[in-house]
């Protein structure tokens, strides 16, 4: 398994009551989508969360957050967040209401 199974379960609570998620096995890791959207997820070292871009900087100023990166490249709109930062409530929160207002919005795929 290649993402931790607790930070999963951490994002599984978060998401109980939300209607129209589903999880996508991706790229090693695993993906929570809403309404066939990508909204989170979890990898190796810790989570992302698909904020967009007009949210990205104020995501960027929670201790813990950065720029996603895959294969070396920037992922516009994605941040990554550390393990610790995962485990923290209060930040993985944050992320979550950032993600959230960005997603919910879009058209069901």
């Amino acid at each position: 398994m290649a993402y931790d199974e607790g930070l999963a379960e951490l994002l599984r609570g978060d998401l109980a009551d939300i209607a129209g998620i589903d999880e996508k096995r991706m790229f090693g890791g695993l993906a929570f989508m809403l309404n066939g959207n990508m909204l989170c997820g979890v990898h190796k070292g810790g989570g992302m969360f698909r904020v967009g871009k007009d949210n990205a900087a104020g995501a960027l100023t929670i201790e813990g957050a950065r720029p996603m990166q895959f294969t070396g490249r920037k992922m516009g709109g994605m941040i990554d967040l550390t393990e610790q930062a995962m485990a923290d409530d209060a930040r993985r929160g944050r992320c979550m209401a950032l993600a959230m207002d960005f997603v919910a919005p879009m058209p069901a795929k």
